[in-house]
């Protein structure tokens, strides 16, 4: 019978491309990606990121809210 292997890869540890680009390729994609981003920092102004890290926040207490809340109405006796 053929053994079972599992894998040790997770959504976040899959690298799908390693080994298959030269690392020299990576590298400069990692440096045109950091020299992107701050091309759109320099466009946006401060407040901006100070604005979006505010509301981001928001979102997530929004989202922890309904979670709190369905939970709530999980652990209520199931009324008949």
């Amino acid at each position: 019978m053929a053994e079972k292997t599992t894998s040790t890869h997770t959504p976040f540890t899959r690298k799908p491309f390693e080994g298959k680009i030269p690392e020299e390729t990576l590298q400069h994609f990692r440096a045109v990606r950091e020299e992107f981003h701050k091309s759109i920092e320099g466009l946006l102004p401060p407040e901006f990121a100070e604005h979006r890290a505010r509301a981001r926040k928001e979102m997530l207490l929004a989202w922890r809210s309904m979670i709190d809340a369905s939970l709530e109405r999980m652990e209520e006796p199931k009324k008949k």
